[in-house]
């Protein structure tokens, strides 16, 4: 069973930062893409970054370009993302997002924000940026 478990979320001020941490483990089960997505209150859900754990590329939506940074350690099976500069536009629930190697490499924007591409999810956490 894969489990997806995300970590790192609370409350900051506008210009603060945060670093989210996803946990991907299962006894053989390897990511070939895993994302960040976020909802905003009453809003649909919508890709963030992505990144492949194999060493491959990475894509950012244009609006966290330049502020957030995804990236992974193997060693733990942990995808990590740095977001720096943080705005109140921000605040949403945030989930990671993973998806078997089997399935090939993480595809090209915009497909790579496509939920369905994604069978396994976290419960996500909660990012709070006030002005």
């Amino acid at each position: 069973q894969v489990r997806v478990v995300e970590s790192g979320g609370g409350s900051v001020q506008a210009g603060g930062s945060l670093r989210l941490s996803c946990a991907v483990s299962a006894a053989t089960f390897r990511p070939g893409c895993v994302g960040w997505f976020r909802q905003p209150p009453e809003k649909e859900r919508e890709g963030v970054a992505t990144i492949e754990p194999g060493g491959g590329s990475t894509y950012y939506a244009d609006s966290v370009k330049g502020r957030f940074t995804i990236s992974h350690d193997n060693a733990v099976s942990t995808v990590y993302l740095q977001m720096n500069g943080l705005k109140p536009e921000d605040t949403a629930t945030y989930y990671c997002a993973a998806r078997n190697v089997y399935r090939g490499r993480c595809p090209l924007p915009p497909l790579v924000y496509r939920t369905s591409e994604y069978a396994y999810w976290g419960q996500g956490t909660q990012v709070t940026v006030s002005s």
